[in-house]
């Protein structure tokens, strides 16, 4: 079981997840304060909750204000304070002289609960959250995530792109480079050694795949588009080279091409931004580490959440039949 109080990534995972915080909301039950369109909680009504004292709550805010801070938490003064103690000031029993007040919304509170390690009460919330955000990713993806990247509506556009420069990429191969058959699967894990440091052979155990699963189905939008990037990019480059020898490359002139290639400063954006969205998605929605872009993790974003969890994320099968059908009437008006 992941421990959510030693992994800030993980704790801004779940409350980054609208869909699994309105389940866990319900779950709780615990009723608040409805302030300015959200509930609101004391610090008193956090420590009777999880059982600590007010100096337990103090010392995380102390220890975790920016994170806190960021997910909700705030220090309530002036207008806004008065305002609030017009509203629930017979059940906060503060005096009318208190100048600040700290308050909690249901994020923060949340948050607080992945924090607390002195509290059973928090370690027993800790649990289900995480049964919650399991059954959550589940059910809104049909029970299961091998091809969450396909719910994207930008993943079939870029698999069809990038199985066009794919064959770019294997023509370029055959016509410019002096070896056997092997060399597509071996310039193949080039390409992907290349953009996320593992081959395809490793990226299918990661990920759990079957020996004959196609690697590329699984893979975000923005991982195909890199790898397009590189295959267009290739092809073009091992022509050039090819022309000025007059000749078919051997493998260590292919080799050196590549290397020069993804060194270009014009690559590394498309490259980084493939290896932060593999690493991070893949580690939350899969439960698959890539233990070589450990440093690339970061928090799913909101907008994530909605692109492949919410109203935005599509049925690959309709977008296909769509698409099919598009290309139908395409030819029909020929």
């Amino acid at each position: 079981m992941k421990d959510l109080t030693n992994s800030n990534i993980e704790r801004q995972n779940i409350l980054n997840n609208k869909f699994a915080l309105q389940s866990i909301h319900d779950y709780i039950g615990f009723p608040g304060m409805l302030f300015e369109g959200e509930y609101r909680y004391t610090k008193e009504m956090l420590a009777e909750f999880f059982s600590v004292d007010i100096s337990t709550i103090n010392r995380y805010l102390s220890n975790h204000e920016e994170e806190l801070k960021h997910n909700g938490y705030i220090l309530s003064k002036g207008k806004q304070l008065k305002a609030f103690k017009l509203q629930f000031g017979h059940l906060i029993n503060k005096t009318t002289k208190t100048t600040a007040l700290g308050l909690f919304n249901f994020r923060s509170l949340l948050n607080l609960a992945m924090l607390l390690k002195e509290s059973e009460n928090a370690r027993l919330l800790r649990s289900k959250i995480l049964d919650i955000v399991i059954d959550t990713i589940n059910s809104r993806t049909g029970g299961g995530t091998k091809f969450i990247n396909r719910r994207d509506a930008n993943y079939l556009p870029s698999a069809l792109q990038e199985s066009n420069y794919r064959k770019d990429f294997t023509s370029a191969l055959s016509r410019y480079v002096n070896m056997g058959n092997y060399k597509y699967s071996l310039f193949t894990d080039k390409i992907y050694q290349c953009i996320f440091k593992e081959n395809a052979k490793e990226y299918k155990q990661i990920l759990k795949l079957a020996e004959n699963d196609n690697a590329r189905d699984t893979m975000y939008a923005e991982v195909l588009n890199s790898i397009a990037s590189f295959e267009t990019g290739l092809a073009y480059e091992l022509e050039q080279k090819s022309k000025a020898l007059g000749r078919m490359l051997e493998m260590n002139e292919v080799e050196q091409i590549f290397k020069e290639f993804a060194k270009h400063p014009q690559q590394r954006p498309y490259i980084d931004d493939a290896r932060i969205k593999m690493a991070s998605r893949d580690l939350h929605f899969r439960d698959a580490l890539h233990t070589k872009l450990q440093e690339y993790i970061q928090s799913v974003s909101p907008a994530d959440f909605e692109r492949f969890l919410g109203e935005q994320s599509v049925i690959f099968d309709e977008q296909l039949k769509e698409a099919a059908d598009v290309m139908k009437r395409l030819k029909q008006s020929e």
